[in-house]
């Protein structure tokens, strides 16, 4: 069965003329399609009342849900773990403060993994409920997808940004590392983290993270004959489902016809070993970010949390700093892949949702670039052979995070036309 929101719902709010249109009416749109959905979607942990939107701000009206690891001064934040049940958070975390003072309406907090780990949520995939709606962000990512809010807020730690994307069909936008604050979120590797946004569309997350942040990140017109593709070559890519590899065909094609200059790029040495590098950082600074949980409620953790808090404990702070040295030095080569592209292309995830809910997917696709701090926008277009959606991830140089988007935008036009 599929709750993915018709057209109606889904529309582009960002469209909207101010002097015209109620935000008000706009926010009862998506109080419409709570009412409608969640109960099957199961995307929140808690709701908000349900009050017309008296703000004011460039955000007035439109919907947000805020994944469960960010603290609200007026919604129980629990990390998605039992430790945490009915715990009261004083004050919003900064992206939270952020929200409100544009005038955005925090309809609820969505589900979150434990710590926003592995163990997977109570959240169904809107586009069909016997599948997985993917990894930690994925109440934000079904959220959006349902129609009941017009955007959200996740965290990337391997790959729970750009994969939950994928796997229900919506843009998800990790930003360059720290370009969206952290501040009041709860940790579980403080150098990998980074918080990001989702929306319907890729037109839509720019514009919700331009107006949410004050930064230049709007869409500008770009002309494809001036635009470098890389498609990214690796050996992980034998991982990759038969539709996904179809559809990363598709889309190098619909892209070279559309006028974009395509270039070959096999992974350079450095890289291939950054790849390891991810799980040495993550997992020692798991064990420090959770040490004192550990301590203190081990028989309220999962099996999953606590294997990888002792794999981090095992980790000398040695095998630490080289992992952190090395992985520094895949960023300067990562930087220099740009000398020759603009944007690369790589599958978001080795195929589409999986069908069940035994697993959240795995982060193949997206660990190397969350560690490298690059830009990554999910671009939603193609379907498998179950209507089940697979996206296509554009990684831009850090720092670039408006081309990035520009590019992913015209991308995902051109993929449209051709799925």
């Amino acid at each position: 069965m599929s709750l993915f929101a018709p057209q109606s719902v889904r529309s582009n709010l960002f469209d909207r003329d101010q002097s015209n249109v109620d935000p008000d009416d706009i926010l009862q749109r998506s109080w419409n399609r709570v009412d409608e959905a969640e109960q099957k979607v199961q995307a929140f942990t808690c709701l908000s009342n349900k009050t017309h939107s008296a703000a004011q701000g460039p955000l007035a009206g439109i919907a947000v849900g805020v994944k469960d690891i960010f603290d609200t001064h007026d919604l129980p934040t629990a990390y998605g773990s039992e430790i945490y049940q009915d715990n009261q958070p004083k004050v919003d975390a900064a992206i939270v403060a952020m929200l409100r003072s544009k005038g955005a309406s925090i309809i609820g907090k969505t589900t979150t993994t434990e710590f926003a780990f592995f163990k997977p949520t109570k959240t169904k995939n809107p586009n069909n409920l016997d599948y997985s709606p993917g990894g930690s962000s994925a109440g934000s990512a079904a959220a959006v997808a349902a129609g009941m809010v017009t955007a959200a807020i996740g965290t990337q730690t391997g790959g729970s940004m750009v994969r939950p994307a994928a796997f229900c069909g919506v843009a998800g936008f990790k930003p360059s590392y720290r370009i969206l604050p952290t501040t009041g979120m709860k940790y579980f590797a403080q150098s990998l983290d980074t918080a990001g946004t989702f929306a319907k569309s890729v037109a839509d997350v720019a514009t919700f993270t331009s107006l949410l942040t004050d930064r230049d990140l709007e869409i500008e017109e770009l002309n494809p004959s001036d635009i470098r593709i890389g498609i990214y070559k690796n050996d992980i890519l034998s991982e990759a489902s038969d539709d996904m590899i179809a559809a990363f065909k598709q889309a190098a094609k619909a892209a070279e016809t559309a006028g974009f200059k395509l270039v070959n790029l096999d992974e350079p040495a450095e890289l291939k070993t950054a790849h390891e590098l991810h799980s040495t950082i993550q997992c020692f600074e798991a064990a420090q970010a959770l040490g004192p949980e550990f301590a203190r409620y081990p028989d309220l953790l999962s099996d999953k949390i606590k294997e990888a808090i002792n794999e981090g404990m095992a980790i000398t702070p040695a095998e630490y700093d080289n992992a952190r040295r090395s992985a520094k030095n895949a960023r300067r080569k990562t930087h220099s892949l740009y000398d020759d592209v603009d944007v690369i292309l790589t599958p978001s995830a080795p195929g589409a949702a999986p069908k069940g809910f035994a697993t959240t997917g795995v982060a193949t696709f997206n660990k190397l670039w969350t560690l490298m701090g690059s830009p990554c926008v999910n671009i939603p277009a193609f379907r498998d052979g179950n209507n089940m959606p697979l996206g296509i991830q554009a990684v831009g140089k850090f720092g670039r995070d408006k081309q990035t988007l520009s590019i992913a935008h015209a991308l995902q036009a051109t993929f449209e036309k051709s799925a």
